[in-house]
């Protein structure tokens, strides 16, 4: 195995993480953000307020794109296993 086959294996790698953990990261800090602002209108501060509405919107982020993340890992793995096999 050459460096640039090591380099675009290390890059689909990276790519396939963003498209795996990047929408639901970014759902976690819209909720957390818009919850930020209603505690400052609203002046109530307590820190375990954000806590739970980012869990269940995580939660539903993972069963609607389940499946989209499921099939992006099993794609990344299997050209893992074809690179190994052609090796």
């Amino acid at each position: 195995m050459e460096m640039s086959e090591a380099l675009a294996i290390i890059q689909t790698a990276f790519l396939t993480l963003l498209k795996v953990a990047g929408p639901v990261l970014l759902i976690a800090l819209v909720v957390g953000l818009v919850i930020s602002i209603i505690q400052a209108a609203t002046q109530i501060q307590e820190q375990t307020l954000s806590f739970v509405p980012k869990l269940l919107a995580i939660i539903a982020a993972l069963v609607i794109m389940g499946n989209f993340i499921m099939n992006s890992l099993i794609e990344f793995t299997e050209s893992i296993f074809q690179t190994i096999g052609s090796l």
